[in-house]
């Protein structure tokens, strides 16, 4: 039966028990160990080298006896995961790796209707319905997956899709003046230039057409799913739906919150997802640990046992909104200094390797801390022994925007004084990188 919010509730597994929802789960881990098995080198390999059977991988308990994949696997023998002929593949996709240089992916036809699929259900989970107008505040191009896939979702939902990119606050006022959508999707901080904008023009923006707000690469709510810092610094001058949502290139797949806002749903066609503590076992439901997802579905590069380096806790109980399907907390934390920086994740290595072949730059630490919204703020304290002809500290923003596609705040400074931050006390080896999230000063 379909209700009024348009969601098949009859023929949605997330609408169903937990035990069918697990059985179903064990059913397809079955088909996507017997496609890796045939299709991928890098698996095949890893099951000869262990010596596992990948017919006595029937469920999700039995994912305990293979090795986890790392990001740095992706980046060491990238090419060895692509199951299928280059000629099958339709479009590529790059994300930042653990060594610097990125991993490439490549999506076959087949991949991207899942893609479209994946992020229709998360749409119709925060609410959109065909008919509305969602104002996509990501961008496109530069090979990145989340743009496409949104817009491929929003496509096959049958709702409006304003493409305007990210940035440019007054191009936005405009469009929303001129379009009205009711749903804007961007990286929720951008909310708050938005607002400050719209308040420094003269704009209503409290009366705009706008009524929710999908949000991406950053948190939203505290692990009780109350709004945190950002949220409610949103919430205080904007009264607007606010709808969380987590995803990676690597699963392709997304927890969205439901109108309940108790937590990202998992789509269990699409994906698997393990919880696993310092002792590398899973730990018991509701306790925190590491994203561990093994991808369903997909032909192009699927991928067993993936350690994403997230911290977050599985809810088992099923939601008010009718679904039992388990949901993902907000993330709780990094694992190995991973660095959410405007809706990106990226590595102390890859903004290394920026600055390492800069030929001005002498000496640098970088170091992250806590933004006064409650995000990710990367400064880069770059050493400089001469003045340049040209404005360094744009030089470097471009140079790390065509590398990892942002760019961290750039202090210019004497060599000297990068040196004394390098070298504090008696540490025996530089501190290039400082982790200052969650101090005070």
């Amino acid at each position: 039966m379909t209700f009024p919010d348009g969601i098949d509730r009859d023929n949605d597994i997330e609408f169903r028990t937990a035990e069918e929802i697990a059985a179903y789960q064990d059913a397809r881990l079955r088909d996507a160990v017997c496609y890796l098995a045939e299709h991928s080198p890098f698996y095949r390999r890893m099951f000869a080298d262990t010596g596992i059977n990948p017919s006595e991988i029937r469920t999700v308990a039995d994912l305990q006896r293979v090795p986890f994949t790392e990001k740095k696997d992706l980046q060491l023998c990238n090419a060895d995961f692509l199951c299928v002929p280059h000629e099958k593949i339709i479009d590529y996709v790059t994300t930042s790796g653990t060594l610097g240089d990125p991993v490439t992916f490549g999506c076959t036809d087949s991949d991207l209707e899942r893609l479209a699929y994946n992020e229709m259900k998360s749409f119709a989970c925060a609410g959109v319905r065909p008919g509305n107008r969602v104002q996509l505040m990501t961008t496109l191009d530069k090979r990145f997956m989340a743009g496409l896939a949104y817009f491929l979702g929003i496509r096959k939902l049958g709702a409006g899709i304003i493409r305007v990119g990210n940035g440019m606050p007054e191009l936005q006022w405009d469009t929303i003046r001129r379009l009205k959508p009711d749903t804007l999707m961007c990286v929720p901080s951008f909310i708050l230039r938005l607002i400050e904008y719209a308040e420094q023009h003269g704009i209503d923006y409290r009366n705009s057409s706008v009524r929710r707000v999908i949000g991406i690469g950053e948190g939203l709510r505290e692990q009780d799913f109350s709004l945190n810092m950002l949220g409610n610094r949103i919430r205080e001058k904007w009264d607007v739906e606010l709808f969380a949502t987590y995803s990676s290139t690597e699963m392709g797949a997304t927890f969205s919150e439901c109108p309940c806002g108790c937590g990202g749903h998992v789509h269990p066609e699409l994906i698997i997802v393990e919880i696993i503590g310092e002792d590398n076992r899973p730990v018991a439901d509701g306790e925190v640990g590491e994203v561990v997802v093994t991808t369903l579905g997909v032909e192009g590069m699927p991928l067993l046992r993936f350690r994403t380096g997230d911290m977050s806790r599985k809810v088992m109980e099923p939601c008010a909104c009718g679904r039992h399907s388990y949901r993902l907390t907000p993330l709780v934390g990094r694992k190995n200094n991973m660095i959410k920086l405007k809706g990106t994740t990226i590595y102390p290595p890859a903004i290394n390797d920026v600055l390492d072949n800069t030929p001005y730059v002498v000496n640098y630490v970088v170091e992250v801390r806590n933004s006064f919204a409650g995000t990710d703020e990367v400064v880069v304290h770059v050493g400089v022994a001469a003045p340049q002809r040209f404005d360094m500290i744009k030089d470097l923003k471009d140079r790390f925007r065509s590398r990892i596609r942002v760019a961290p705040i750039v202090e210019i400074m004497q060599p000297d004084d990068v040196a004394r931050m390098l070298n504090p006390g008696d540490n025996r080896k530089p501190l290039k990188f400082i982790d200052n999230r969650g101090k005070r000063g």
